[in-house]
């Protein structure tokens, strides 16, 4: 018998125990019978997770809500608790994806970097080791600041295309953008250009079957991401696919922070304007972002799309060197935690400054400590994040993390003009990251992401313009006016973050 039927046997045996125990008239010998059966059963379920080595108060914690809180303890444990990337989880896609990955990266051809900086070539020669995927000096990105320029730009040159359109989204929606979007595709599916789209099953539930059934007429290949029909009993529900991709032509690639929907307009009444930061990328970081979608088409459809080498390897055409690109994918498919890998490795690299726009801000161990230490090293220290936040308990455990940061002088600011969504870390002004990982449990361990990482890029000047642009509608966190928050809002922070590992 497998885990996953001992899991969801445990639980229905754990029912009935309670049930036997607390209300029904049975004798005395069943109930201890079944408080018995009971007891041995967390008892087994708390020596396997002890068994799984993981940090010492997450097991702690886990112990006491299995222990503390009878079935309902078990249950949430069973579908938050174990959410760490076990081993039978997408093996398949896990073991195809890096055997492609290694088959590509024996192709590539060595790049010169030796015109980096010192930070730069810190976090480039763990980069370059750590990841699968080139970094490469013939491409070039294009920030987009908010999704008036994002799905402008996009839409043209969805217009434009001749070849395919590949689309990955998290978010899809069916409403006045999404159908703009959609006319779009089915207009070019009937010129003969290849539409391939993908949506994940849980994040696009407000896509609309009618919608989807047009564009399969019109020709369009579609298919979700880990549809939530049999999600349920395997846990695949918890991971998602939270990339957003558009390959063009093979010639050009979008990624970055805004799925589809009005919101990303600023057109949701709820949250206001919407600060976002896209990219669009040229060269050979294409070709790499492609092979994320294709690997994840494979997945779905059960095609084999990159034998018939369908992505395309194009460098830009102007000679002038830019700095580097390197695109990176995290997730269940990959090495476990590796963008918190990522993310820690630019912090300790930073010499100057670290500048951090985050929606979701939850830090693992790691990151904090090495926040902390650039902070007192006397590394400026800027983290940014919104005022009102889409979730009661991210809001406020992203707040339980500040106290030690202020203590350090770290600078947090708190954005106000509606709701900051862009995912950016920037190092020393030239270093920087942009996609669609989030700085939290979630991102690091469930879902599927994917990163652009920019050395030297001209492009950081504009994220660095826009930091600052940003900077002037945020409100400076006063160090003595947040230790002087009420109990209340101590005792939210505190909750939430207990939570922390979840979320």
């Amino acid at each position: 018998m497998n885990k996953r039927k001992v899991d969801f046997l445990f639980v229905f045996t754990l029912s009935i125990c309670s049930y036997i125990i607390v209300f029904t008239d049975y004798s005395h010998v069943v109930k201890v019978t079944a408080i018995l059966i009971y007891a041995m059963i967390i008892f087994v379920s708390v020596y396997s997770l002890m068994l799984e080595n993981r940090s010492a108060q997450h097991t702690l914690l886990w112990m006491y809500v299995m222990i503390l809180f009878p079935v309902a303890g078990y249950f949430f444990y069973l579908f938050s608790g174990q959410l760490i990337i076990k081993g039978h989880l997408y093996k398949s896609k896990r073991t195809r994806d890096r055997d492609e990955w290694k088959r590509l990266m024996r192709q590539e051809d060595s790049r010169d970097l030796s015109f980096l900086m010192d930070s730069q070539m810190c976090f480039a020669k763990y980069a370059k080791n750590a990841s699968m995927t080139p970094i490469t000096t013939a491409s070039r990105a294009k920030i987009l600041k908010n999704g008036k320029e994002t799905f402008s730009e996009i839409k043209k040159r969805l217009r434009a295309a001749e070849k395919f359109i590949h689309i990955e989204y998290y978010i899809f929606r069916s409403d006045r953008l999404g159908k703009e979007i959609i006319e779009i595709l089915i207009e070019k599916a009937e010129e003969g250009v290849e539409v391939l789209f993908m949506y994940d099953a849980a994040g696009s539930m407000m896509f609309r079957s009618k919608d989807l059934n047009e564009m399969l007429d019109a020709g369009i290949r579609a298919h979700p991401f880990s549809p939530l029909k049999y999600g349920f009993f395997n846990q695949k529900f918890n991971f998602r696919n939270h990339r957003k991709i558009i390959i063009i032509d093979g010639e050009i690639g979008f990624t970055g922070g805004l799925n589809v929907g009005v919101e990303y307009l600023g057109e949701n009444e709820n949250f206001g304007f919407w600060r976002d930061t896209h990219m669009l990328l040229t060269g050979e970081a294409v070709y790499t972002l492609h092979t994320v979608f294709l690997l994840d088409w494979e997945y779905v459809s059960g095609e084999r799309v990159l034998e018939n080498q369908r992505a395309i390897k194009k460098p830009v055409e102007d000679e002038e060197l830019d700095g580097a690109i390197q695109v990176v994918a995290s997730g269940p498919d990959t090495q476990q935690g590796i963008m918190s890998d990522f993310y820690y490795t630019m912090l300790s690299c930073a010499a100057q400054s670290i500048w951090i726009a985050t929606p979701y801000f939850v830090p693992d161990e790691a990151i904090r400590t090495a926040l902390r230490v650039a902070a007192a090293k006397g590394i400026e220290v800027r983290i940014m994040v919104p005022e009102i936040n889409d979730s009661y308990l991210t809001q406020y455990a992203s707040r339980s993390y500040f106290a030690e940061l202020l203590r350090n002088g770290a600078e947090i600011y708190s954005y106000k003009k509606g709701f900051l969504h862009q995912k950016v870390i920037i190092v020393d002004g030239n270093i920087a990251s942009i996609g669609t990982a989030n700085m939290d449990m979630r991102s690091f361990h469930l879902n599927f992401e994917v990163n652009v990482f920019l050395y030297g890029s001209s492009s950081i000047r504009d994220l660095v313009a826009h930091y600052e642009e940003d900077m002037e509608d945020s409100e400076l966190i006063s160090p003595v006016k947040y230790y002087k928050r009420g109990f209340i809002e101590r005792s939210k922070e505190s909750f939430a973050r207990l939570f922390s590992g979840a979320l």
